[in-house]
């Protein structure tokens, strides 16, 4: 199985898993790109104010892990979702922009610096 026949199954389960709910309904372009940005924000807020150190120890920790996990997850969710809705591959889309990206950051340019260009 290729990482775009994973993907592409995710996919599948997850549309399964929303039309057994009647979500489609909720799930329009806007309300979706509202739920990454919410789940985004509960992602970040596990970190907030903290050294790197204490970010370390929270992904160490079973629970805090795992509390972790979930959010990354619910931004997964509403990143697939979006794509699905809006026939959008993702894999296309991420080997198009990354190709982009390599252009406007060459590696022998920007190793080591961080700052937008």
């Amino acid at each position: 199985m290729t990482e775009n026949d994973s993907l592409r199954a995710l996919s599948d389960r997850l549309r399964s898993f929303c039309e057994e709910r009647d979500w489609d309904q909720f799930h329009n372009p806007k309300d979706l790109a509202i739920g990454i940005a919410t789940e985004a924000g509960e992602l970040l807020e596990i970190f907030r104010f903290m050294n790197a150190g204490q970010q370390a120890a929270l992904l160490a920790g079973d629970e805090t892990r795992e509390h972790i996990e979930d959010e990354l997850a619910d931004v997964f969710f509403f990143v697939l979702r979006f794509a699905q809705m809006n026939s959008i591959d993702l894999g296309r889309a991420l080997e198009r922009k990354m190709a982009k990206n390599a252009r406007k950051y060459p590696a022998d340019q920007c190793r080591g610096d961080n700052r937008k260009r």
